[in-house]
């Protein structure tokens, strides 16, 4: 919000005052629970500001509501959306949500080149650097409120989800419909074009996997239609989970089948978005369940100490 319309406020207490400002310096929705959390810490010399965010009595006037919506808008901000894409739900959520998705860290198979799957759970854990790679995730998250941290199951997603989201309060949720995709005969073999092994014993297929993904398949089971069956069942598991603010740990494949499946987006599409370790996408669902992309494989805290404020 800007001065001037903070100088209408003039005729208020200095705490309203202060809880106005503590409310739009975090959002534009003062109602959500991560906003509470952040702008706790804004103005803890004020009581009003205290007891306000926890109860959410001082409600911004319309005319400012207004304001803010025309802010947002000349700031390229969306204040709200509607028909993002198709809904994920089929039916109205009990409020927005905000799901931040995290890969993995760097594991000894990443480091390897070698493809993984829901067969490597304890075979490919995550390396020295993953587990550095975890941490700079945690700060970089740390002054954000999250409801819930849901995780796959398998270790080096696991492991780096405990590595966020250690000192939180609510316990991990590990949900099988996070684990990687099923390769069959693949996993373990080297990813990239020069893997001998692969192209060796699994020539067709191999190159299949490598250059059209979608129409790879063993015994007429097609891996990315399965994972985007999968993916859709993440979402709805995580966006009918009470609460507002979500973070999700798991894999590469699964997280390019949440983000097409959000987008409205077929397997066909899988290889048109890449997700670094340690990187970092954010949606928002309005309450018809429909997704906006806010950001995409965010990296910056990987190479500094950028802390994420929303």
């Amino acid at each position: 919000m800007s001065c001037k319309a903070l100088l209408k406020h003039v005729g208020r207490t200095n705490e309203e005052v202060a809880l106005l400002v503590a409310i739009v310096m975090v959002s534009q929705r003062p109602e959500d629970n991560k906003q509470k959390y952040t702008a706790l810490n804004l103005f803890p010399q004020f009581p009003c500001c205290q007891t306000g965010l926890r109860e959410m009595k001082f409600k911004l006037p319309t005319k400012e509501m207004e304001k803010l919506e025309y802010d947002a808008a000349m700031t390229g901000g969306a204040y709200d959306f509607n028909r993002g894409t198709i809904s994920l739900t089929r039916k109205l959520l009990s409020s927005p949500k905000k799901i931040t998705l995290v890969r993995h860290g760097l594991s000894t198979w990443n480091e390897e080149s070698r493809i993984q799957n829901t067969g490597s759970s304890n075979l490919s854990v995550l390396t020295e650097a993953g587990v550095k790679q975890a941490e700079r995730c945690r700060n970089a998250l740390a002054n954000i409120y999250f409801d819930q941290c849901f995780s796959s199951p398998i270790s080096r997603a696991k492991s780096t989800a405990e590595v966020i989201w250690q000192g939180r309060e609510e316990p991990l949720v590990f949900l099988d419909s996070l684990k990687e995709a099923h390769l069959f005969f693949l996993e373990g073999m080297k990813n990239h074009l020069e893997a001998v092994d692969a192209r060796r014993e699994y020539p067709k297929e191999y190159i299949t996997w490598r250059e059209d993904p979608a129409k790879f398949h063993v015994n007429g089971v097609y891996p990315l239609r399965r994972i985007w069956a999968t993916a859709s069942e993440a979402w709805r598991e995580i966006l009918h989970t009470p609460g507002e603010h979500f973070l999700v740990v798991t894999h590469k494949s699964i997280l390019r089948a949440l983000i097409c499946t959000a987008l409205g987006l077929g397997p066909e599409r899988f290889r048109a978005i890449d997700i670094n370790n340690g990187g970092i996408t954010v949606f928002k669902f309005n309450t018809r369940g429909e997704a906006m992309l806010q950001s995409l494989n965010m990296t910056a805290h990987m190479y500094s100490n950028h802390i994420y404020l929303n």
